[in-house]
């Protein structure tokens, strides 16, 4: 059985009935099972898509390998869209990230012994957060809050949709409940009236930067913090202020970027994209396109004393396409001063959880409670990516 829903944005997506089962109470029962991992019941759901938070999430006493996460001082995250690290099928649409001539950089990160590669580590068994989690606006719900509260749609936050929650349990609401910055830096922010509204079209003037094309193309899908009451159209700036703030030292502690829709493998220009002397179309174009981008901000984030000192960037995908068992694993590509570097592969299985549990350890936060508990011996933290104690 499969079913098909549509979003304001244009993006139909399929997803199989283990994702539809999850908005049940049986939901953390099934999706755990999948995985081989402990059920944990599920928070209910509150009219407007609220739920409740848990009890006893206390984080706990950290062994000393923790203490290196603890070292960190700026956190990076780079959100890109709907590309398979590896695949059954390689070369099938869309074609796996490992190896693909449209992302020569991203490709760079993980060559043992390229220069590139020297303060990387990366995933090498990062799977799908659960079964069925489709299409892309649940899969940023739970890199806040570990859990997608049974809501799967793409649509903007809004209480019709029962996609604008009412916790607090998720992770910038913690930072700022602790006195710790986070900032959300989004793409084309500057095209819409509010960061809870998407929009997309051609631009009244000039050209993006990175592709050079007229376009612009604001997801609110690909904006995690908009969709909890608490943090909505809070510390969110448009793109360009990145480079500002880091020049001025003013970047929060945690950092999210969302390039636009052009610039994160999401969508290809029509007329394609030439990189690197070759002429790209249809959804390796949309590869050539992010890849060009992430070589552009990869390097001036790295350049930065916010970077160089205890910095850590991760590149991280949102879902996996054509399957979401063990036969397809996302990119997550660590870079830091801390990282065990020269493009590192850990085998430790991870996922979505994984981020969330290794943010609660940086910043010494609790462990978020929504489904599957963060602090589930289940779920893996990202420290074997990391340099040893």
């Amino acid at each position: 059985m499969t079913i098909r829903l549509t979003g304001p944005v244009p993006n139909h997506r399929e997803f199989t009935v283990l994702s539809i089962l999850k908005e049940s109470a049986l939901s953390a029962a099934l999706f755990a099972a999948a995985f081989g991992i402990p059920a944990a019941p599920s928070a209910p759901i509150l009219p407007g898509g609220a739920s409740t938070p848990g009890a006893g999430n206390a984080t706990p006493a950290h062994p000393p390998a923790i203490q290196v996460l603890r070292q960190i001082k700026t956190v990076f995250v780079i959100a890109l869209e709907n590309h398979n690290f590896t695949q059954p099928c390689p070369d099938c649409a869309p074609q796996q990230l490992r190896g693909n001539p449209a992302a020569p950089y991203l490709n760079s990160l993980i060559t043992p012994g390229n220069p590139n590669a020297a303060q990387v580590s990366y995933a090498a068994a990062y799977f799908s957060a659960a079964p069925g989690e489709h299409p892309s606006e649940p899969n940023y719900v739970w890199s806040e809050a570990g859990w997608d509260f049974g809501v799967h749609t793409d649509n903007d936050p809004g209480a019709n949709w029962g996609n604008l929650f009412a916790t607090s349990d998720h992770l910038c609401s913690q930072l700022r409940q602790a006195g710790i910055s986070w900032k959300d830096y989004q793409e084309d922010l500057e095209f819409t009236a509010a960061a809870s509204v998407s929009s997309a079209g051609t631009r009244p003037g000039g050209s993006n930067i990175y592709n050079g094309s007229t376009e612009y193309s604001y997801a609110v899908k690909h904006n995690p913090m908009e969709f909890f009451a608490d943090t909505q159209n809070q510390n969110v700036y448009p793109l360009a202020q990145l480079w500002t703030d880091l020049a001025s030292h003013a970047v929060g502690r945690y950092n999210w970027i969302s390039p636009d829709q052009f610039n994160e493998m999401h969508s290809y220009l029509p007329n394609g994209f030439a990189y690197h002397g070759l002429l790209f179309t249809g959804n390796q174009a949309a590869i050539a396109q992010g890849d060009n981008c992430l070589a552009s901000i990869v390097p001036r984030i790295m350049s930065s004393s916010a970077y160089q000192d205890h910095g850590l960037i991760i590149l991280w995908m949102d879902e996996t396409e054509g399957g979401d068992d063990t036969n397809y694993t996302l990119p997550e590509i660590l870079i830091s001063p801390l990282a065990k570097g020269n493009a590192y592969a850990s085998s430790v299985p991870m996922t979505h959880s994984s981020d969330l549990k290794t943010m609660d350890e940086i910043f010494g936060l609790a462990f978020q409670t929504n489904g599957l508990p963060i602090a589930s011996p289940a779920v893996n933290d990202l420290i074997d990516l990391f340099q040893a104690p």
